[in-house]
């Protein structure tokens, strides 16, 4: 097996098979201007052949350290990282081969041991330190955010000229107004099922008529307000991470900080204020709708009529778990609008980081959501509100 040669000097090779020993005779100049033919012709070589090839340096010309690495990696079966076990047996005479060929073997990198898997045990608690460390940086960076937001939104109600309220507007109406419909409808359905498990469930103990009573402690107090907030996290707090991260990745917010503005209160202020005058709106929407399908339920399943209902209603339930409801409204918003900015701000310059941080952003917000409102509920329960 014979390497091509190139000028009256080139770099060659042959194998030459000596008992149990296979030989790899070096002809020519090896020096990085006459090797780059042979880099493929030997990694092939090194991989059919294994480690473990004696060199035969008697017809070796010139050698550097790039055709020194070239050999040694033959020798070491055409792997491209380092095999100390790998002897380098060398024959015949040469004046600087050996000491190249330790050279380039200690200058390439040695190859990386694979790791043994983890059993069961340790990789599950590896897991949950690895999410629990996470899930801390992740609170911390969001109340650092909060911190950041609260400062900025207190600069400019002592300024009120700078708050740009045409932004504040368009948010109103793109991630506030035109989520009412999909809100109505499924606070309606909701209404509904209360309404109808209620009826079925009460009428077993022939407390039928109480069906009222449950559908409006539960939209007032909960129902209302939460299905409110997922639906928004869904739909307005995945676009708020979205159309951020999206001017992160083109460099537009680079742009805004050259400029002179702060992405604070040109991009984060307004849809914060937009949240806060919308969440209590939409809140008191999807409580109607929901008490309107509890309502048609409870007509036609147990014959409580309209006026019957609402009756029932305004004597049996007093105003304040309405103001219960209405009350977690601007602390959801907060959530909402704040989680979205912040990871729309720290997306990466690739489309992957985008849809990462839009899921995340989605899931903290709900989770979030989920654990106020329990707090929350706890917290009125206690003080009998």
């Amino acid at each position: 097996m014979t390497g091509v040669l190139i000028g009256p000097m080139a770099a060659a090779y042959d194998i030459r098979e000596d008992g149990r020993e296979r030989v790899l005779l070096l002809k020519g100049d090896w020096t990085v201007w006459t090797i780059a033919d042979l880099d493929a012709p030997l990694r092939s070589l090194g991989e059919k052949m294994g480690p473990g090839l004696v060199l035969d340096v008697s017809g070796l010309g010139r050698l550097d350290v790039a055709g020194a690495y070239l050999i040694d990696r033959t020798v070491r079966g055409g792997s491209p990282c380092a095999n100390t076990d790998t002897p380098i047996t060398v024959r015949g005479a040469h004046p600087a081969a050996e000491r190249l060929l330790h050279t380039a073997r200690s200058a390439t990198q040695p190859c990386p041991v694979k790791p043994a898997p983890p059993n069961g045990l340790l990789a599950l608690m590896d897991s949950a330190g690895r999410g629990l460390a996470h899930a801390g940086h992740e609170a911390v960076a969001n109340l650092a955010f909060f911190g950041e937001a609260m400062a900025v939104l207190w600069q400019l109600m002592l300024q009120p000229s700078r708050i740009r309220w045409t932004s504040v507007v368009h948010v109103m109406e793109h991630a506030g107004l035109r989520a009412l419909p999909i809100i109505c409808v499924l606070s309606f359905f909701v209404g509904v099922v209360i309404a109808y498990l209620g009826a079925r469930v009460s009428s077993d103990f022939g407390l039928s008529i109480f069906t009222v009573e449950l559908v409006a402690y539960s939209m007032f107090r909960e129902f209302g307000v939460v299905i409110t907030a997922v639906l928004l996290a869904g739909r307005t707090d995945s676009a708020f991470t979205a159309e951020i991260g999206a001017m992160k990745m083109r460099q537009e917010i680079d742009a805004l900080r050259v400029m002179g503005l702060s992405p604070m209160e040109v991009l984060v202020a307004p849809r914060l204020m937009a949240m806060l005058i919308m969440m209590p709106f939409l809140t008191f929407i999807a409580t109607l709708a929901g008490i309107f399908g509890g309502m048609l339920i409870c007509w036609m399943e147990i014959g409580v009529t309209p006026g019957m209902f609402f009756s029932r209603v305004q004597e049996n339930i007093p105003d304040q778990h309405f103001w219960v409801g209405m009350f977690k409204a601007p602390f959801f918003a907060i959530v909402l609008a704040l989680i979205g900015c912040r990871h729309g701000l720290e997306v990466g310059s690739d489309v992957a980081s985008l849809g990462k941080r839009t899921t995340a952003s989605v899931v903290q917000s709900i989770f979030i959501v989920i654990v106020l409102d329990a707090l929350f509920a706890i917290w009125f329960l206690e003080m009998n509100w």
